[in-house]
């Protein structure tokens, strides 16, 4: 067994924080950090994903190091869990799964660069994917919610179906410069690898 995970909670609510750690303290692979360490892995625990836990979730991934965020949220529903990707979590939880197996389990899987969705929520977006209908709550589509604009959702369809770069210029009249700009600001923005890399981030959460 290697190191433990150096791992910090974040939390509104000092209670949720307490409970948070004291289910962490269990598990041998992950160490709560002391003042000034840095850790590998944030578990941020809310009541709900909103603008203010989006702001600080975005917040705890600029910190040096740029620690991975594992959000535990008392209700999670697709859209939230878009958001919340976007923002940057690693891994999203509900407050009654976030238990002493499942919880270091995320943290762990945080640590190695993985991303980890509860399979119903995961179903359901793949789901909605497929069918290629609205949001059940009538807000905009999951491409709006990832904050993509029509030019970068076009750019990304093109290339999900395998087009290159001077090609996807063609049939979009934009530059070729253009069109690597985009997709540069698309890696970066969501932390993505490659070309690759974004078309799976974009499966994986029901964007395409």
């Amino acid at each position: 067994m290697g190191e433990p995970v150096p791992v910090d909670v974040v939390a509104f609510d000092p209670v949720l924080e307490a409970g948070t750690k004291s289910t962490l303290s269990g598990c041998p692979e992950v160490c709560l950090t002391a003042a000034g360490t840095q850790p590998r892995v944030v578990v941020m625990t809310v009541d709900q994903v909103g603008r203010p836990e989006l702001d600080v979730l975005r917040t705890v991934r600029d910190t040096p190091g740029r620690p991975e965020v594992v959000l535990v949220a008392g209700e999670l529903a697709p859209e939230g869990a878009l958001h919340a990707i976007a923002a940057g979590a690693r891994g999203l939880l509900r407050r009654r799964e976030a238990d002493a197996v499942r919880l270091p389990r995320a943290v762990l899987a945080a640590s190695r660069g993985d991303c980890t969705l509860p399979p119903d929520l995961l179903d359901r977006l793949l789901k909605r994917s497929a069918a290629g209908g609205p949001a059940e709550d009538g807000s905009p589509d999951p491409w709006g919610a990832a904050g993509l604009s029509d030019r970068e959702r076009s750019v990304l369809r093109l290339v999900a179906d395998g087009h290159e770069t001077n090609e996807i210029a063609k049939q979009l009249c934009y530059s070729p410069r253009t069109v690597t700009t985009v997709v540069h600001d698309i890696t970066q923005r969501f932390r993505l690898r490659n070309r690759a890399h974004a078309v799976a981030y974009a499966l994986r959460v029901g964007l395409l």
